[in-house]
């Protein structure tokens, strides 16, 4: 596969190797970095995912591309004592720091850490009765098979959930939302990193801004989720469209 460069950003297998870098050199900000730059929203958001989870006690989770750990957390919550979630990233960095949270939450016995591949999870067909993601689908090299991924190991009925930014689909959100994320996030991360997480392409606080640019509108989005066999699709915005949480079903 032939790798090429968008707006400074690799591709194909260039991609993975840049995106598993940069996180793991953001790692112990990031969590600090997503209050930031959401101006404490991404409280909100994950308010908002928890309603479309359809958890309930008992039940099993994965969080595809985990991070540290925010998305598990909620639906270790929701599943309970009885259920199990299982969060899975290619960075041991941000690993490491969900294993920290999980700790100090006192909830080893319901959620398990592990490294793997959101384009080819480590799990049998129809294991999960929820498969989420968090603000990591424009980091993937494709889309639409990790979508296919998360779709596979949920069972019949079971939920497809990606929290993930979007293009405000009003004028008066976004072009004032543009401006601060392509213009003052990248600030802010100079702030906060110190010039001491720079890879050799970008600071990540200018790649992230930068990887929305080519990142699908909603309802392209919704379409991949059809393709990937999905029904009962649908995308609701968050904080005027500048979050969009995309759900889908499994049939059956």
């Amino acid at each position: 596969m032939v790798s090429r460069e968008v707006d400074g950003i690799p591709s194909g297998p260039a991609k993975e190797r840049f995106v598993r870098r940069l996180f793991a050199a953001i790692a112990p900000r990031y969590d600090l970095m997503n209050v930031l730059m959401s101006a404490g929203c991404i409280h909100l958001w994950h308010r908002a995912f928890r309603r479309w989870t359809d958890l309930r006690p008992g039940d099993a989770a994965v969080d595809v591309c985990t991070g540290t750990g925010e998305l598990a957390l909620v639906m270790a919550e929701q599943v309970g004592p009885c259920g199990r979630v299982v969060g899975v990233d290619f960075t041991p960095e941000m690993l490491e720091l969900a294993r920290e949270k999980v700790r100090r939450r006192g909830l080893d016995d319901r959620v398990v850490l592990e490294e793997g591949d959101a384009l080819a999870l480590p799990y049998r067909d129809g294991t999960f009765d929820a498969a989420a993601m968090g603000f990591a689908l424009r980091n993937v090299v494709d889309i639409e098979r990790a979508l296919a991924e998360m779709a596979r190991v949920v069972r019949p009925g079971g939920r497809v959930l990606v929290l993930e930014l979007s293009k405000p689909p009003s004028p008066l959100v976004r072009y004032p939302y543009f401006f601060y994320f392509y213009r003052v996030v990248p600030l802010l991360g100079r702030l906060v990193d110190r010039g001491t997480a720079r890879t050799e392409a970008m600071r990540p606080y200018t790649y992230l801004p930068a990887s929305l640019v080519k990142f699908p509108e909603q309802e392209a989005v919704a379409d991949m989720f059809r393709r990937v066999g999905l029904d009962q699709v649908r995308y609701h915005g968050l904080t005027g469209g500048i979050v969009t949480l995309h759900l889908g079903v499994k049939p059956g």
